[in-house]
Order: C-alpha cells, then structure tokens, then sequence
C-alpha cells in the first residue's frame, strides 16, 4: 500500500524533528512525522514512573533551547513555562563544605573565597574570556557548516563563520585553540588553584561525555554546556513547568497548527529508496509512505546501519558510520521521595534543593570514575547530578512529597567480559542511591520508587544508541562540517532528497532545537521555498 505523497516525512518525533516539520509546515509543505513510540518528544518527555509521580524521563532540564525556535514557534503562548533556578550548581564535598555557584558573578566569587581568594579574583575575566568563545559558538550554532566538496563554496562560507575568530585578538586566538585541543584539566590549571573549583567548572566537561577530563578536547564539551541560556539570562539552567515534556507538548501544539501531521505508534523499517534517492519511509506495518524529501532525526548510526538499505550507501561512507562513535557513559533514574535529601554539608532546606545537585568533588574523582567503569563496567564512585524539580514544580509530585532526576555518569555503554546490563541493572541503581546517601544521610530511606536506565534502556526505549545522549560523541573530529561526516555537515545526506535534522548533525546535542531548524532551512532552499524565521 502507498499512502498519498507528501512534500517531506519526517523519522522521529523528537524535539528536534518537531522543530524541523513546523518550518517546513510554516512555509507551505506538507509534513508527516512518524514517531515508533505512542508520544512525540523522544527524550524530552514527562511520564508518570511511581504511582503520583511524574518526572521528565530522560532529557530533564532547560538551557540550550534556543530564544528563535521559542519565539518562532509561539511557545509560550502554547503553555511552556520556564522557571530559572535560583542559583546554577550546588557541590557537597567529603569534608563538610560545600560550593554553590550563584547565576551572579558577586554570590560566586563569594563562594570561591572559602577555597581560594586568588580564584575569586580570577572569576571575572574567566567568565569574560569563555562568554566571547561562547558568543562565537552561538553565532555557528544558527548557520550551515561548509560542504568540502562544493570547492570555492565551501572556502567562502569556512571563511565567513570563522571571520569572527580571525578578526579577534591574540588572546582570542589562543582561548580558541585552548578549548577545542586540551582537556578540561589542562585548560582549568590554567587559571584556577583549587581543586573545588577546579570541579565546579570540570564537571561540565564529563557531561554526556563518556571520557575523562583528561582527555584532550574535554575543555570544548565544558564550552558547549555553558553557550545557552534560560529566559534570556546567558549561562543560565531552568525547569519546564510540567518536566521536559511541556517543551515538547508545546511543540506539537505549533506542529499541528502550522497542519503537520502527526503518527505516533508509526515506527519506520527503512527508507525507501530509488536510483540513489530517498522517496520516502516503509512502516514496519508494511505500509509505504511516498515523500519529496526525508528528514532523519535519529542517530546518524541508526540511520544509515539499520533504516538504510546497506546496497544503496558507498562502502566508503558506510565505513565512516560503522565508525560514527557512540559514548555517554550515562545512567539515568528518577526517584519518588518522602522527603527532601538532608545533606551534611548543608543541613535543611534550601535554594540549594532547586540547584543541579553535583557529586563530583574533584577532577580526580572524576578520573578515576571513568577508569574504573572502563576496567569494570561502572564506577564504584559514580559521578551524579541530581535535580529536585518538584521544589518548584508541584504538579509532578503529590503534597509534601518529591521528585528527583539523578543523571549518572561513567556507566560504559557495553559492559566488559558481555555482560548485559539487564542483570546489573538494579546493582548500579543501588551503588547511585548508596552514593548520595554518603552526602545526605536520610536519602536512602527516603525512597519510595525508582525507575531506572541503563545505556542499554536509554538505546532500547528512545533509540539513544549506546545510550549517547547526544546522538553522537562531542569530539571535534565529530563537529561542525564533519557531523556527522566530511561532505554532509550541511544537513544534506548520503542519498539525494535524504536530510539530518536530529542531534547527529550541527551543533550537536542537547535540547536546542537547532539541528532541526537549520535543516528545515536547507530543505527549503533545495526546494526554492522561502525560509520564515527570526
């Protein structure tokens, strides 16, 4: 059976996939997005897990999703509310004391001063040498990255994006180089004294990085976590109001008034594919679905490993993709609690009950996390941000109870020796909650349900293949121009009238809605359809 033809079909009803049919529907095309799960969002969704208790399942917090995609698709006005958090970080230490960074320069250097008066002073012009990097990365972020192959082309747009650079100053020059090249330890000894502040700022750079902040090119995923913003404060983490899945409910809403249509329950088998082009999807139900154009926002490896037919690929770009390198390291869970976590360092309740949770007390701590969870599957000391949204949210717990999303790091996407993850699934769960019960000793007993995922559950239930949240590793040999590969960073595919709209492409992972965005642009322009937005 063949349906009846529309101008493109999207794979996944993701953010990102959401995003990408709302300009293509904004500008006249008719779209359908098939979605396998029964709700569009992918990783950005709420769901009850304990009974009463409703949390943001995967993806859980708010800061990269762009200011155009929210203005453009009337977000607000189809119910997302964002709530800044009160301060950004706050870290429990071993000996008692504590650091919060404040989302003000005065409250952090005020903290910087119990560990070292030097870093205090140093703050101000960190921040200031990091924010005109982040600039510049903001400014790449919204446009298309050179295609090598289209020769005097693709000098003048390398040219063009990189001009910024370029036309900066010495120092700029050398902060640039410093953060795509070294890692994040390397690039924080060179301003900072103290191991805890040190931490403050590394942490970020292991953050759906399944490396070490040792590892050369660390310093940039640092960067990339810092380029966003939060109801138009740079820097800045907030919460949805009703989990991550009120950004993408609101998503729908500007889909299906722009006349996008929606299947959910639709899951895609392969593409279908005549004389090198894409011309649309066949269901795993068997039904055909035509298309002008199809836009993938699924993992680069799923698409071209399982939905591709292997025939109709160059060996060589096949080759490339078998190499496309997959790696969080990540565990997710989420907790219903009786209870607010009562740490040691910080007794009772407070605004840092409404921070991002941090244990991860030194950047050896989070070295030899990742070591061990090479040699054995998972660290015996796990890295874990936590965050409590139902301080400020209680819609998602009932009164007097909580919910807590705990994001764990250093968990290896295949376990050695080919164990499966399924029987150490509830070992792993245990050693998390063990851990954040060292720092509040009341968290443990507090505990009245859990759900959790494993890398295996992360690929399983939301495609996130070896559980990379990112669709992708964040290394530079990954980025820009070559994600997902040299000749296709411009959102064009390796088939004709084939797009990547999802984190696999530019700039990468996160929710920020760009990648779908920028590939809507390019879809259209191939289509000689205007491009509406901000």
């Amino acid at each position: 059976m063949t349906a009846g033809d529309y101008d493109a079909v999207i794979i996944g009803g993701g953010h990102n996939g959401l995003v990408c049919a709302f300009y293509l529907a904004r500008a006249g095309l008719s779209v359908r997005i098939c979605e396998r799960r029964g709700v569009v969002g992918g990783a950005a969704v709420t769901e009850e897990f304990h009974p009463g208790f409703r949390n943001s399942t995967a993806s859980y917090t708010v800061s990269l999703l762009n200011p155009r995609v929210i203005t453009d698709m009337e977000l607000a006005a189809h119910g997302l509310r964002i709530l800044n958090r009160p301060i950004s970080n706050f870290f429990p230490f071993p000996d008692g004391r504590y650091l919060k960074l404040g989302n003000d320069l005065a409250s952090t250097q005020a903290e910087f001063r119990k560990f070292s008066e030097a870093d205090a002073e140093r703050l101000p012009a960190f921040y200031d040498r990091l924010d005109k990097v982040a600039d510049i990365l903001r400014d790449i972020s919204l446009k298309t990255p050179p295609n090598p192959e289209k020769g005097l082309g693709a000098a003048f747009t390398t040219a063009s994006q990189l001009l910024p650079i370029v036309r900066g100053d010495a120092q700029l020059h050398q902060d640039v180089l410093d953060l795509f090249t070294k890692s994040a330890r390397g690039f924080l000894d060179a301003w900072f004294e103290s191991d805890a502040v040190k931490a403050s700022f590394g942490f970020d750079s292991i953050v759906g990085n399944y490396a070490s902040p040792d590892t050369p090119g660390s310093a940039y995923v640092l960067l990339h976590h810092v380029f966003g913003e939060a109801n138009g404060v740079k820097g800045a983490w907030g919460h949805a109001v009703g989990g991550m899945g009120a950004i993408t409910g609101a998503m729908r809403k500007a889909c299906e008034k722009a006349g996008v249509e929606i299947s959910t329950d639709t899951a895609v088998k392969s593409l279908r594919v005549k004389d090198g082009e894409a011309t649309g999807v066949i269901l795993e139900s068997g039904e055909e679905i035509a298309a002008a154009r199809v836009a993938s926002n699924v993992n680069p490896k799923l698409l071209y490993g399982r939905l591709a037919p292997r025939e109709a690929l160059d060996p060589e770009f096949r080759r490339r993709m078998e190499g496309w390198r997959c790696a969080s390291g990540t565990l997710r869970m989420n907790v219903a609690l009786s209870e607010l976590p009562d740490f040691t360092a910080l007794p009772g309740a407070g605004e840092h009950h409404r921070a991002g949770i941090v244990i991860a007390p030194s950047l050896d701590y989070m070295d030899r996390a990742y070591s061990e969870a090479k040699l054995k599957g998972w660290s015996s000391k796990p890295i874990i941000e936590m965050l409590i949204p139902s301080t400020v949210d209680d819609s998602l717990a009932p009164e007097g109870r909580h919910v807590a999303s705990l994001f764990c790091h250093q968990f290896a996407p295949e376990l050695p020796d080919g164990r499966s993850w399924s029987d150490h699934r509830d070992a792993a769960a245990d050693l998390v909650i063990d851990t954040v019960n060292d720092y509040a000793p009341n968290f443990r007993q507090s505990v009245l349900g859990r759900m959790v995922l494993t890398p295996q559950d992360l690929e399983d239930k939301f495609g996130l293949v070896g559980g990379d949240i990112f669709h992708g590793a964040m290394s530079l040999d990954q980025m820009w121009a070559a994600r997902p590969a040299l000749g296709h960073g411009d959102y064009r595919g390796a088939l004709k009238r084939l797009y990547h709209c999802g984190s696999g492409a530019h700039p990468g992972g996160g929710v920020t809605g760009l990648p779908g965005r920028n590939a809507a642009r390019e879809m259209l322009k191939d289509a000689r359809r205007p491009f509406s937005g901000s």
